[in-house]
């Protein structure tokens, strides 16, 4: 799946915060734990040019704790990056992430100067209300739908730092079909976005193949259906009931698992894993080079062509 949804604030806020990451020291990207790459925007790479990032991967308290700490791991393994398991509820460790924006540019912090730091964000990973909870009250505006914030804000925070909001920023067009889906299972794509049925779908799929048991216990299947679709009817038949006829309700079951799904009724759950992307990564590489291969000898052919056309005359 192919999603297309990149509304114009989104537009002008990707110019707004281009023209102003000369000035930011410290880039702060907020990620949704359960599925921190397909919640990890591409352009904030692009845009940052190596500013130091620290990444966030909140609503870890929704999030499967083993895979949750494989992630730490493989982003505190890359250059520039610090990571943090995070969620709204952890004052303590909020507390702890403006010292750590100082310590990626130690010269401008002791030289008592403020540090800039930006956030950054998909819609709907909990950006506003960790600013939030950085700044100890409520002036982010919150709410649990994606494209809350339209505009760039700017607060300042006592303890010596200078914190740039930005609205939640999707990509113009989500070309993975994986991450598509679980952006949309997530609710970080409006549901007005979406087809409801289809997204059900994939995510009673997804349960059945990573967390049969979840499913099965939430759900009181007595045994695991066969397929996705039979998944999705079992719950209507047991939580949505049935239409005239005796046909089940499937709109009013996808809406039941998927918003079960989104508040962690089913249990901690995140959507990937390390081992799954390096290995898409892997292949990403391996056809980027067998393309280039393949142009170098259609040039390599072009060539020999004209050479051969010259000889000839």
């Amino acid at each position: 799946m192919s999603i297309n949804w990149f509304p114009g604030h989104m537009h002008k806020a990707r110019k707004e915060i281009a023209e102003v990451m000369k000035d930011i020291d410290v880039v702060i990207e907020v990620l949704d734990a359960r599925l921190p790459v397909s919640s990890e925007n591409p352009m904030v790479s692009s845009l940052r040019k190596g500013t130091p990032v620290i990444k966030l991967l909140n609503k870890c308290d929704l999030a499967d704790p083993e895979r949750s700490q494989q992630w730490l791991e493989y982003f505190n393994s890359l250059p520039d990056t610090t990571a943090m398991l995070i969620d709204y509820q952890q004052k303590k460790l909020i507390s702890r992430i403006p010292e750590l924006c100082k310590q990626q540019v130690p010269a401008r912090a002791n030289a008592g100067r403020p540090v800039r730091a930006m956030i950054m964000g998909i819609p709907n990973v909990g950006k506003s209300t960790m600013i939030n909870a950085l700044l100890g009250k409520r002036i982010a505006k919150v709410g649990n739908e994606p494209a809350v914030t339209k505009g760039q804000k700017r607060f300042t925070l006592k303890n010596g730092m200078a914190l740039s909001d930005t609205p939640g920023i999707l990509w113009p067009k989500i070309e993975d079909r994986d991450s598509g889906y679980r952006l949309a299972a997530s609710g970080a794509i409006k549901d007005t976005a979406i087809e409801y049925e289809d997204i059900a779908i994939y995510a009673a799929g997804f349960l059945r193949s990573d967390y049969p048991e979840l499913l099965c216990q939430r759900y009181k299947l007595k045994e695991l259906p066969e397929t996705a679709e039979e998944v999705l009817e079992s719950i209507g038949r047991k939580r949505a009931g049935l239409r005239p006829g005796g046909v089940v309700d499937l709109h009013k079951a996808s809406e039941i698992l998927l918003n079960e799904l989104r508040s962690g009724l089913l249990g901690n759950i995140s959507f990937e894993t390390v081992d799954e992307w390096l290995a898409k990564w892997e292949a990403q590489r391996l056809e980027a080079e067998r393309l280039e291969q393949e142009r170098l000898e259609e040039e390599r052919l072009a060539a020999e062509q004209q050479t051969d056309k010259r000889s000839r005359r």
